[in-house]
C-alpha cells in the first residue's frame, strides 16, 4: 500500500484556514474516537460567526488571471475538475465494474503515494483545478484516507472549493465525522438496489445495511449543518434492477438527496450489451408514469446529470446519459489512475504516466515523505523569494519538476477528441475495467 503521509502542520507559508462554512453550520472536530463514533456520540457542532472572512489577496489574484493554457483543450474546453483514484482495492464485486474473473492487483510500488498525490493535487488546484473528488476502487479502503484528506483539504487557499468522495457506503458511516473535519464537502454513494437481497447478487457480497447506515448518517450530519452534498448513484441494468427505479425515486420523497441513473457502460471485462442498457428517455416514462408532474430542473453549465424534481418532494433524481445524450461539449474533467496515469477522457484508450515522470529523480522509486518534504522546502524558500509563485503565474514560477509535468499534462489535454464514440464503437474499445478507473 501507499506510503503514509504523516498529518503535521503545513509551513505557514502554504497553510490553510478550515473550510468555509454557512452561517450557523459547522463540521465536528475530528479525534481518534471519531472515526469510530457510534449513536451514543451525536454530532455537535460549533457555534460560528455568520461573518465571511474577507478574500485573500491570493484568492483574489487567482479570480483576476486568465485559466491556465495547460488546462485548456483545443476547444476551448477548461479543465478544473480532477478525479483521484487512490487505490485499486475494493470490498465489493459489483456486476458492472468487476470482471467476473476478479482482476490481478498490481504491485503496490506501482500505486502512486500518499506524498505523490497530494503533490499532483497542489500542482492542479495551482493550475485552477477547484474541485477533486476522491474515487478507487475503494476509497475508504486505503488506510490512511483521512490523513490523505487532511492535506488535500489544505488546499483550499490555494483555490480548492470541494473535496468530494465516490464510495460504496460500506464503510463510510464509521469514518464520515473525521473525513467532515478534514474538508469533505461531498460524498457520491453507489448503490443499485434498495432490496438487501438483489444487493448481494449484484455485489456479490453483503453489506446492504452498513450502506443504508452511511447515507442516514450523512443525513443526520446535515441536519446538524455538516453541509455534505449527498448524491447516491444507481447503474440501470434491463432486466436486472431496471424496476428497483421506482422505489430509488420515492426515496426522495423525504430525503434531502439526489438520486442519479447511470445508463450502463461498457468497461473492460463486465459483459456490457445495448439491450441491457436502458435509455435515459425510456426511464424518464417510467417514472411520469406515476408522477406526471416531473419537471426539468436547470443544470449548472458543467453538470453530467440532468435533473429533475417531483413537486412536493424533498429530494432530486438525476440522470447520467453518456450513452444516449452525451455531455462531451462542456466536460470540465480529468482523472488520474491509481497508477499515476492522466486521463483526459473516461471512455478514451490514451493514457500518460505522471507517476514516472515524478519519480524520474529517484530511478523510479515512489515518492516518500522525505522526498516530498524536500521538494515542500523549495516551495516554501521560493514563496518567501516571490509571494506569487505558488500560484505559478509566470514561467519564472516554476521548478523544472513542475515545467516536465505541465508541459505533458498540457500536451494531452490538447489531444482531447471533441467528444467520445459512439455506443457501437464504445463497445469494440479497448479500456480498463471501471475499478481501474475510478469513474
Amino acid at each position: 500500500m501507499a506510503t503514509t503521509l504523516a498529518v503535521r502542520p503545513l509551513p505557514r507559508a502554504i497553510r490553510r484556514s478550515r473550510w468555509p462554512k454557512k452561517a450557523g453550520a459547522s463540521r465536528t472536530v475530528a479525534s481518534a474516537a471519531a472515526v469510530e463514533r457510534d449513536e451514543r456520540h451525536p454530532f455537535t457542532p460549533h457555534e460560528l460567526s455568520p461573518v465571511s472572512p474577507p478574500p485573500s489577496r491570493r484568492e483574489a489574484l487567482r479570480e483576476a488571471k486568465p485559466f491556465s493554457d495547460f488546462l485548456t483543450d483545443s476547444f476551448s474546453r477548461q479543465h478544473d475538475y480532477l478525479r483521484i483514484s487512490v487505490t485499486e482495492r475494493c470490498n465489493l464485486r459489483c456486476l458492472y465494474c468487476m470482471p467476473e474473473a476478479g482482476i490481478d492487483l498490481s504491485p503496490p510500488k506501482t500505486q502512486l503515494t500518499s506524498p505523490e498525490i497530494f503533490y499532483l493535487s497542489q500542482l492542479f488546484v495551482n493550475q485552477g483545478v477547484n474541485k477533486i473528488r476522491l474515487t478507487g476502487g475503494e476509497p475508504t479502503v486505503r488506510k490512511d484516507i483521512v490523513p490523505l484528506m487532511q492535506q488535500i483539504g489544505s488546499l483550499r487557499s490555494n483555490g480548492l472549493r470541494e473535496l468530494a468522495l465516490t464510495t460504496n457506503g460500506i464503510s463510510l458511516h464509521r469514518k464520515l465525522d473525521a473525513m467532515v473535519e478534514a474538508g469533505l464537502t461531498g460524498v457520491n454513494i453507489s448503490l443499485d438496489t434498495l432490496d438487501p437481497f438483489q444487493f448481494q447478487l449484484l455485489t456479490r457480497r453483503q453489506g446492504f445495511d452498513a450502506v443504508m447506515k452511511s447515507i442516514n448518517r450523512v443525513q443526520d450530519m446535515n441536519r446538524l449543518g455538516a453541509g455534505v452534498k449527498l448524491k447516491v448513484n444507481c447503474v440501470v441494468m434491463r432486466g436486472l434492477n431496471d424496476h428497483q427505479i421506482m422505489p430509488f425515486v420515492d426515496m426522495t420523497r423525504d430525503q434531502d438527496l439526489e438520486v442519479r441513473f447511470i445508463e450502463y457502460m461498457p468497461f473492460g471485462g463486465n459483459k456490457w450489451e445495448e439491450q441491457k442498457m436502458m435509455p435515459y428517455a425510456e426511464m424518464l416514462d417510467v417514472i411520469r408514469e406515476k408522477y406526471p408532474t416531473l419537471t426539468r430542473m436547470q443544470d449548472a453549465k458543467n453538470d453530467t446529470s440532468k435533473s429533475w424534481h417531483i413537486p412536493g418532494f424533498a429530494g432530486r433524481i438525476g440522470f447520467i446519459t453518456s450513452m444516449t445524450h452525451n455531455f462531451c461539449g462542456t466536460c470540465n474533467r480529468l482523472r488520474i489512475t491509481s497508477d499515476g496515469n492522466l486521463k483526459v477522457c473516461l471512455h478514451g484508450e490514451t493514457e500518460v504516466s505522471l507517476r514516472d515522470l515524478l519519480r524520474t529523480e529517484r530511478n523510479g522509486e515512489p515518492m516518500d515523505e522525505s522526498a516530498f518534504e524536500a521538494i515542500r522546502e523549495n516551495e516554501l524558500a521560493r514563496w518567501k523569494d516571490n509571494p506569487t509563485a505558488l500560484q505559478m503565474d509566470g514561467e519564472e514560477g516554476w521548478m523544472p519538476k513542475e515545467r516536465q509535468l505541465l508541459d505533458v499534462i498540457g500536451a494531452a489535454v490538447k489531444r482531447k477528441k471533441a467528444k467520445h464514440a459512439g455506443m457501437g464503437e464504445l463497445e469494440n474499445m479497448k479500456n480498463r475495467p471501471m475499478i481501474l478507473i475510478g469513474g
